[in-house]
């Protein structure tokens, strides 16, 4: 089954939306656009669910919650919302019934309609990774921007890929983040240039397993037309182009921290530089601006602005126009944003590291650190982490359900690292205010304080959103003390 101008009538086609999130709204509103008779599943209930139900049923969808497991009745296709396991108890139904199961990202991938300009849709620009994702995406549609195309940051970044497929005035190009989750449920895709950022264990409890997860990452390669980017410090990245199935012409292009070779990106004497989209690349090289146009010039949000560059760069854009991309961009809140600094202490937010691997990140651009850990682990552990982070911290504060876990890694790699353990049975406001305070108890001159929890949120606080301003607002306490 295939959509857009040569798909089937949707007029009248039974379609089951599961989910009743942001994407599956938004899948919802366009499948009954078409001419779909849209029924949404839920297993949830409640106030908030029941009002986006009401929304929806006003347009005259079908909307059913409190039962996510079973096929509605007549249904022909399943659009699912990304976060449905693939062994949710609906798509075993769909399968037994011989049905395509699709995410929104293969539904907006079939409805993509050709620009007026090249009679072809605007080519996607792709971006995967366990983390990085986000900055990575807004990095490449701020130097897409720079080089004046109309574009957007579209996917898992918050605006609905299929709202941007069919904007009213269309895209030239989009730049566009995609989780595993959207990867798994999207068999048609063949972006234009992809980059995977990096792999590390992440959502294994949705996967099942490791090589599972990084498959689905690994098909955002697959079909590339002009670059498969990868990370050179992450074998695992270049072993998935390895794996894909691209177009004729294709080129795998690595980034990273050091001297580039012929084809990578990277970085000398302190300059952003391709040697990969150059005329004679083996003696030549582009310089795409420095390290310092880079907001916060951390070691891993430089790779993040190296992968960017060379997306646009496979999509056509100037060098001038990376340069002045990333002197434009400015990253999201929570993520190693510096908030304060107290009696010569910084204080660092990167709340939105809540795993090993954004932690371990956030860890190496920084030394001495009074360290901010602890929450929910998700299976992880923190060895690894501890090792190879011990010889910058000065201290450790721990938080949350599954500090112990922390706690003894840091007994078995860091024993000399004072740590404290804070907000015991504790919440919100009043659990951080003791926090930062401890952390400052531990801090001197020149240390920063970084909250990188390593953990997701939801024992203490609502997300990690509100994990990290709380933790803004107890510093600026402190500095008004």
């Amino acid at each position: 089954m295939t959509a857009g101008t040569a798909g089937p009538d949707w007029a009248g086609l039974p379609v089951a939306v599961a989910g009743l999130g942001v994407s599956g709204i938004s899948a919802a509103r366009v499948l009954h656009g078409l001419g779909a008779l849209v029924t949404v599943v839920d297993g949830g209930t409640g106030k908030g669910l029941e009002a986006r139900a009401a929304e929806l049923e006003a347009l005259g969808v079908t909307v059913r919650l409190g039962d996510g497991d079973s096929l509605p009745e007549g249904t022909r296709l399943v659009v699912t919302s990304p976060g449905w396991p693939p062994d949710s108890p609906l798509f075993a139904a769909a399968d037994r019934a011989g049905l395509e199961v699709w995410g929104d990202v293969e539904l907006a991938w079939r409805l993509r309609r050709p620009l007026p300009a090249t009679g072809e849709p605007a080519p996607w620009l792709a971006v995967t990774g366990t983390n990085g994702k986000t900055t990575t995406v807004q990095m490449l549609a701020s130097i897409l921007t720079a080089a004046g195309r109309r574009t957007a940051a579209v996917g898992n970044v918050g605006v609905p890929v299929l709202d941007a497929v069919l904007a009213e005035e269309p895209y030239d190009v989009l730049a566009v983040e995609l989780s595993s989750y959207q990867l798994h449920w999207a068999p048609s895709l063949r972006p234009y240039a992809a980059a995977v950022l990096n792999l590390a264990p992440d959502h294994l409890d949705w996967h099942g397993s490791m090589e599972a997860y990084a498959a689905d990452k690994g098909r955002i390669y697959e079909g590339n037309v002009v670059a498969c980017v990868y990370n050179l410090a992450d074998p695992a990245t270049e072993a998935l182009v390895r794996e894909a199935d691209v177009e004729e012409g294709c080129r795998a292009i690595g980034f990273g921290l050091g001297a580039p070779g012929p084809s990578d990106f990277g970085v000398v004497d302190g300059l952003l530089v391709d040697r990969a989209f150059v005329a004679d690349r083996a003696k030549n090289a582009a310089e795409l601006g420095s390290v310092e146009d880079v907001h916060p010039p951390a070691p891993h949000n430089v790779t993040n602005a190296l992968a960017a560059a060379a997306l646009a760069r496979a999509y056509g854009v100037e060098p001038k126009a990376v340069r002045e991309g990333l002197r434009a961009f400015r990253p999201d809140a929570h993520r190693i944003a510096e908030v304060a600094v107290v009696d010569g202490v910084t204080y660092v937010d990167d709340s939105k590291a809540t795993n090993t691997h954004a932690a371990a990140a956030s860890l190496a651009a920084y030394r001495p650190v009074v360290w901010v850990a602890g929450g929910l682990a998700k299976g992880a552990t923190f060895d690894d982490l501890v090792q190879g982070s011990a010889e910058r911290l000065r201290a450790a504060v721990l938080i949350g359900e599954d500090r112990a876990l922390i706690r003894e890694a840091l007994a078995r790699h860091a024993p000399d690292v004072p740590v404290i353990e804070a907000a015991g049975g504790q919440t919100g406001a009043v659990a951080m205010t003791e926090v930062v305070r401890a952390a400052a108890s531990l801090a001197r001159t020149g240390d920063t304080v970084l909250l990188a929890p390593a953990c997701a949120s939801m024992d203490m606080f609502t997300n990690y959103g509100e994990r990290g301003d709380l933790f803004a607002a107890a510093v600026r306490e402190l500095a008004d003390r």
